[in-house]
């Protein structure tokens, strides 16, 4: 039979998934002799079986029973007694922290006649009237769903009809009379009495805390922090003790560490006479620890005393709630402390030097989330702004610039050297140019996972998108919004860690964390304003330098252009994971595409070709200067040809006209007949990638012509191109057999015209179901797998990443289909599923096979433990995410046990 009751005594800090946080710290607390009032327990399957039963499991009460007598044993008081009643408090508490999403019940068992006892006993006819009033107020709120403006309504009207200025300042009459006004809103809204009986209120208090569980706040809270919704939580039954006895009792909290700074020293809050929620509630001003000890230096000592003991025990900033009943100290709970992104990096550090963790240690107790707050310049939070709207916030970052709203007047208006902001209904491919000028990017639609997300993310650009207020309207070149219009030129600022945007500017503050890891060490600090900053640089460098020392993944980077390989070796990236090909056919070179459809007959198109390999080459030549000694791998152009030409429906709609007005239109004719031909309903599933390179010949070749030719040519200059050619969207091994044998073909013909080896590596694409699948035969003709888990996310799911988060990913996240998008976090069962089959049929065949992945998720924390975890050798992610996953790939080796230096 299930144990569903555990004493204090019993746990320890290692059953949070039995216990939750606070009932496994509250265990903690008390084996290691600190002063915990006695209580006990209330498992979370407990509350697991309430959820799936819909009642209490029967042998509960019973197990109540048997921990409540050991309390009154312990106390020397009953539960119940009117004469000296104990009292208890019935309080929440999961395994994951969610501040104030769930109940507390102060006070429980006190009613008409104990009250009474308990103003006798305690001496104090004050307290015993406040813990009543208090008990009828938060019973009503929080069990019998009264609702809680009514109480705090009728208290404040008490307090205007006697003067009293705060709670404090009601006498003893004042507060029976509040009790019974308490007592008859119960007896209205519930058509009962409030229960007199103490079990009865103790085991209403126990249902209405596991019931707290599904509220609409606390479903809403775990879906934005992700956590499970089947874990329920424990309740935790608490001996109360009081610090609302007067002025030598009291309630506050405290920090071993500041939590904003993580500077060494004592914070916290002190509130005398005064129970716990009302520090939170902020009714009154509360005192600093340093008042408390010219309050009270006994229990200020003690509190110092413990507050040291907790943090070295658990070797972390810790978060303590304590109680003072008249000068006697109490500890009501404790938990590793939640911080700000700069204290997480101090902290850490600062416990590395005093020997109480070590820097494994200590790389596992910061994230890639937290740097990266660290990493994106911010507004100056002290500046005056005016908000004109909030959207979703796509890519991080602080933007100001004049509003463009197309490609032209991104460019024209960037080359005057103007900051510019381009602003768009949606993006799409054709907005690139404009794109890698602006300073942000704002849009009408979308999501984190549109295509202007995904790009400006990419790009290290600010992003705020589906700012649903925002009418853009092209034609009139006018941007509304409740009212206001703007136009190109006018101001704006996009904040795209809040998605809030500015009217006019807004002054921006750089990062000298984002300084040190662009520009060195030196470079950050000389950025610091002061000792603060300076430490917390100092930081960051000691914790990426050995994460770097540790982790087993090498981090690459997605560079299309000489400019981001730069950065990206700047950020630390061991190479080039992902150069995107087409991104180099956009902008003026279309008009090359275009001969070559219009091409007809391979004298022609061989003649289109030969017009393009120069310039590929240049292409390739200036990455792979820019990445010299370090693995550069080239993605073989992969979306459908059709989106390097003009809109079918434009393009018609052009023809027409121009006929009807009698001008020529005979080479615009041709290339909407080619355009029609080539137009599909679903070009991402379609001749696009592998398929395109078989089905128009040369076009591959020439990519790899220009490759090779670019490494010859660097070699002769004396550098040392590593250059790796990959196909996109294999799904047979077939296709690349056939690639393969041209490419060997023309690297061979290349080599022998230059007197030159060029035993290039060449690899593919793994981003379609098929190809995970059959990776054992793929690997035959593969030298490397990269997992394209962009479309591999896509063609499992059978979602259109730039459709489905307008469409139903918001009901998908409110039902609990899904907790986060799967194009921003890896779907480790089903996409990661296919991950794993294909590095293991791809081993195989070949055990020494390099594995590395290149879509969205190589930047992703959590999806680069996994793809540690899956046994691959490099993550490939934007430039401005390699420290991120640098960080993220160190801590993944050392909480997986690995030592990459053994």
């Amino acid at each position: 039979m299930a144990k569903y009751v555990y004493r204090f005594s019993e746990g320890d800090k290692d059953q949070k998934d039995l216990l939750g946080g606070k009932g496994a710290n509250l265990a903690e607390m008390t084996k290691i002799g600190l002063p915990v009032p006695p209580g006990f327990t209330i498992t979370t399957e407990a509350c697991r079986a309430y959820m799936r039963d819909g009642h209490v499991p029967p042998e509960l009460r019973v197990e109540v029973t048997m921990a409540m007598r050991e309390i009154e044993d312990a106390i020397g008081r009953r539960h119940g007694d009117f004469h000296e009643p104990l009292l208890v408090s019935v309080r929440s508490g999961a395994k994951f922290s969610m501040p104030g999403m769930m109940e507390t019940v102060l006070n429980v068992g006190l009613n008409d006649a104990s009250v009474k006892g308990l103003a006798e006993f305690s001496g104090d006819e004050r307290f015993a009237w406040d813990s009543y009033r208090r008990l009828i107020q938060m019973f009503g709120k929080t069990v019998l769903d009264v609702d809680g403006d009514l109480f705090a309504g009728a208290l404040e009207a008490k307090k205007k009809q006697v003067g009293a200025a705060t709670d404090v300042d009601l006498d003893a009459e004042d507060l029976r009379d509040l009790v019974e006004t308490f007592k008859q809103i119960v007896r209205e809204q519930c058509d009962r009495e409030f229960p007199q009986h103490p079990r009865e209120q103790l085991d209403m208090a126990i249902e209405a805390v596991f019931g707290s569980w599904n509220t609409e706040r606390a479903r809403l809270y775990r879906r934005r922090e992700r956590i499970p919704n089947d874990l329920g939580t424990a309740v935790n039954v608490v001996t109360m003790v009081f610090g609302n006895l007067g002025e030598s009792s009291g309630t506050g909290v405290a920090f071993t560490r500041d939590p904003s700074t993580g500077h060494s020293g004592v914070y916290g809050d002190y509130l005398p006479n005064a129970q716990g929620e009302d520090v939170v509630a902020g009714i009154r001003n509360t005192l600093t620890l340093a008042e408390l000890e010219q309050l009270d230096k006994k229990s200020y000592d003690e509190l110092l005393q413990a507050m040291r003991r907790l943090e070295t025990h658990y070797r972390d900033l810790c978060d303590i709630e304590f109680t003072i009943e008249r000068g006697k100290l109490w500890l009501l709970q404790t938990r590793v402390g939640k911080r700000t992104a700069a204290a997480a990096f101090r902290v850490a550090t600062q416990l590395v030097d005093e020997h109480l963790i070590t820097m494994d240690e200590a790389i596992s107790r910061v994230s890639g989330a937290q740097l990266s707050q660290l990493l994106f310049p911010q507004f100056d939070g002290d500046a005056d702004r005016q908000l004109l709207t909030r959207a979703m916030a796509a890519s991080p970052g602080a933007a100001v610039g004049e509003i463009v709203m197309d490609n032209a007047q991104a460019l024209e208006r960037s080359n005057a050297g103007a900051n510019v902001i381009l602003v768009r209904r949606e993006t799409n491919p054709d907005d690139l140019q404009g794109m890698m000028v602006a300073a942000g990017v704002l849009t009408a639609r979308g999501g984190k996972t549109s295509h202007a997300a995904v790009v400006a993310r990419g790009m290290g650009t600010t992003a705020v998108v589906g700012a649903e207020e925002l009418d853009v309207d092209v034609a009139a070149q006018e941007v509304r919004v409740d009212g206001t219009v703007l136009r190109p030129g006018d101001v704006i600022a996009l904040d795209g860690s809040t998605g809030e945007v500015f009217l006019g500017e807004v002054p921006v503050v750089d990062s000298p964390v984002m300084r040190y890891i662009a520009e060195g060490l030196d470079a950050g600090l000389a950025a610091s304003e002061d000792g603060a900053t300076e430490e917390l640089v100092h930081a960051v460098d000691r914790i990426l330098t050995h994460a770097d020392t540790v982790r087993r993944m090498q981090v690459r980077a997605n560079a299309d252009t000489a400019e981001d390989g730069r950065r990206a070796r700047e950020r630390g990236a061991q190479g080039v994971g992902l150069c995107r090909t087409e991104h180099q056919f956009l902008g003026e070179r279309r008009e090359f595409i275009e001969h070559l459809v219009l091409a007809e007959g391979d004298q022609a198109r061989e003649a289109a070709l030969a017009e393009l390999l120069p310039l590929q080459r240049q292409d390739f030549v200036d990455l792979l200067e820019a990445m010299d000694g370090l693995p550069t791998t080239i993605r073989l152009i992969d979306p459908p040809l059709h989106e390097f030409l003009p809109d079918l429906t434009e393009l018609a709609v052009r023809v027409a006209l121009a006929k009807e007005r009698g001008e020529p239109v005979g080479r615009e004719e041709k290339l909407l007949a080619a355009v029609s031909r080539m137009h599909e309903q679903n070009p991402m599933l379609g001749l696009r990638g592998v398929r395109l390179g078989l089905k128009v010949p040369g076009l591959f070749g020439l990519q790899i012509r220009a490759i090779a030719e670019a490494t010859v040519a660097l070699r002769r200059a004396g550098r040392d191109p590593r250059p790796e050619i990959m196909v996109p969207l294999v799904g047979s091994v077939r296709e690349l057999q056939i690639v393969r044998e041209e490419a060997e073909g023309i690297l061979a013909e290349v080599g022998r015209e230059a007197g030159v080896s060029l035993d290039l590596p060449i690899g593919c694409m793994i981003e379609l179901p098929r190809a995970a699948l059959t990776a054992h035969r793929i690997a035959e003709e593969a030298d490397f797998f990269s997992f394209g888990t962009n479309d591999l996310t896509q063609t499992t799911w059978g979602f259109s990443r730039d459709d489905v988060e307008g469409a139903f990913f918001a009901d998908y996240l409110e039902n609990g289909v899904l907790t986060i998008s799967p194009f921003e976090t890896l779907d480790a069962d089903g996409v990661g599923a296919l991950v794993v089959a294909g590095a293991t049929g791809g081993r195989q065949t070949k055990p020494h096979l390099h594995l590395g992945v290149c879509g969205e998720h190589g930047g992703d924390p959590e999806s680069i433990h996994f793809f540690h975890n899956a046994g691959l050798d490099y993550v490939s992610c934007s430039p401005f995410r390699v420290p991120i996953a640098r960080l993220e790939a160190g801590r993944a080796a050392v909480m997986a046990g690995e030592d990459a230096t053994a």
